[in-house]
């Protein structure tokens, strides 16, 4: 715990830089636009069928721009990357106070998506992976603990300021915090930080890795075997997030209660999150790579079959889990396996599938539940699936460690 202290406290301006980048996502994220989607499908006259498809379009299309925009983090500063993003999300915050118009939402949520759940984490993600090597998991894990510090407090708050404004008001408030937290995070990153030379316990744990280049990365097929197990947080996350008016209606359970329980699977997934980093730390990310799927099917398999309430808090604690340890992983895992130059590219390859998964997952279970098939039944399906994927990364993460001892012969 002295340890930890002290780490926090030599690394305190670059740690809340990412924390506050993490905890900004949050406006773009699945989860707080969720949040007025029943009167933004009021208004706008939509069905979930249609709203799904909508959201899924625009997420899609938020996706293929990551992977060319996300390479910017390459090539200039944190400030400026800082700058672009902040002025993004805040500006598509602003016009989603003020759309009338199907078409503009469909852009405005395009820019939501982009900068929100897109271009913020990249920046917090890859920013932080450069800045640290040996205690890169630690330092992944405080920073992106911003994402749950708003999964805990804007779900409330969100809902308690309902009852005094309207949905409208508060995304202008959303626009006007962005705009007012830009130059606190440029004050926190206008000094970078250099690694340091520290070395890490395990020799099992690469942190000097050659740089793959991008085209080697997309010609590794254990780098595609990966997609598969990382797609499934944000595709199942963001379907029960998206439906949540929907899944507590057919279940008879508290919207109240599911905002509450947010809180929950934030204190979760912070805590394993801090768990898996100083796991990571020791023996690697490879090593934890198979982990963070397993729970996320128990969780998904239990929210399809439990019809009592009393459930969603171990399924926000079990969500918790696999989330923390991905958190913990996804900023860890690239510059370890494929080095840090091209850091950038391929970060914005992995997030943009990630995207692409949980732009797919609205649009998908939307048009299902029209047709009938019972959302309970598809979250089940998806639990199968993310147990099934555990098994396989078992197998690619004792091919990635493998391959490592061959290189370094």
């Amino acid at each position: 715990m002295l340890e930890f202290l002290t780490f926090l406290g030599r690394n305190t301006r670059w740690l809340l830089a990412g924390f506050l980048l993490a905890f900004s996502s949050s406006i773009g994220q699945t989860y707080f636009i969720a949040l007025s989607s029943g009167e933004i499908r009021s208004f706008f006259d939509l069905s979930h069928g249609e709203f799904g498809t909508l959201y899924m379009a625009s997420t899609l299309m938020s996706a293929l721009s990551l992977i060319l925009v996300g390479r910017i983090v390459d090539f200039v500063s944190v400030r400026t990357a800082c700058c672009f993003v902040f002025t993004g999300l805040a500006i598509s915050a602003f016009l989603m106070s003020s759309v009338q118009s199907a078409v503009l939402l469909f852009f405005i949520i395009y820019g939501l998506r982009l900068f929100g759940q897109g271009m913020m984490i990249h920046t917090s993600m890859t920013t932080i992976g450069r800045w640290y090597s040996a205690e890169r998991g630690r330092a992944i894990s405080v920073s992106s603990s911003g994402l749950q510090a708003g999964e805990a407090v804007l779900p409330i708050l969100f809902v308690t300021a309902l009852a005094f404004l309207d949905w409208r008001t508060l995304w202008m408030v959303a626009a006007v915090a962005l705009v007012l937290m830009l130059p606190v995070v440029l004050a926190l990153v206008s000094k970078e930080r250099v690694p340091s030379n520290k070395k890490i316990a395990n020799p099992r744990v690469a942190t000097n890795c050659r740089d793959w280049t991008m085209g080697e990365v997309t010609r590794d097929p254990l780098f595609w075997l990966m997609m598969l197990a990382i797609i499934a947080p944000p595709f199942i996350g963001t379907v029960i997030f998206f439906h949540q008016v929907y899944i507590v209606e057919t279940k008879g359970w508290s919207i109240d209660a599911f905002a509450a329980s947010f809180f929950i699977m934030s204190i979760s997934t912070v805590g394993f999150s801090l768990f898996f980093g100083f796991l990571i730390d020791r023996f690697g990310a490879v090593a934890i790579l198979p982990v963070f799927v397993f729970p996320l099917g128990l969780a998904a398999i239990m929210l399809g079959f439990i019809e009592n309430q009393a459930v969603l808090f171990l399924f926000m604690v079990m969500f918790g889990i696999s989330y923390g340890c991905s958190t913990a992983l996804m900023g860890t895992l690239w510059p370890e396996i494929y080095g840090l130059k091209h850091l950038g590219s391929i970060r914005s390859m992995g997030i943009a599938f990630s995207v692409f998964a949980s732009a797919a997952g609205p649009g998908l279970t939307g048009i299902l539940i029209d047709f009938g098939i019972s959302l309970d039944a598809q979250l089940a399906a998806m639990g199968i699936y993310a147990i099934a994927i555990f098994f396989l990364m078992i197998l690619v993460s004792q091919l990635l460690l493998r391959r490592r001892s061959h290189e370094a012969t």
